[in-house]
């Protein structure tokens, strides 16, 4: 049983870091968009950074939950 809720953690997980890759990812295209205000694409860049340090701890999660199956 302790498997199955593992693996369903490990499942979540991924899915956590598929979103935050998709954030990480618009993020970074507005704060590259020259037409964009300074300010929104300092706020961008700043987002993305944060995105990208949830990106890395839901796989690492997730790894984690992949080795207790």
């Amino acid at each position: 049983m302790d498997s199955v809720k593992q693996g369903a953690d490990y499942v979540a997980e991924k899915v956590q870091k598929g979103t935050s890759t998709a954030s990480k990812e618009t993020n970074k295209e507005e704060a590259k968009d020259s037409n964009a205000p300074i300010g929104s694409r300092a706020t961008a860049a700043k987002d993305a950074l944060g995105d990208k340090a949830d990106e890395t701890k839901h796989d690492t999660k997730a790894e984690g939950h992949k080795e207790s199956i």
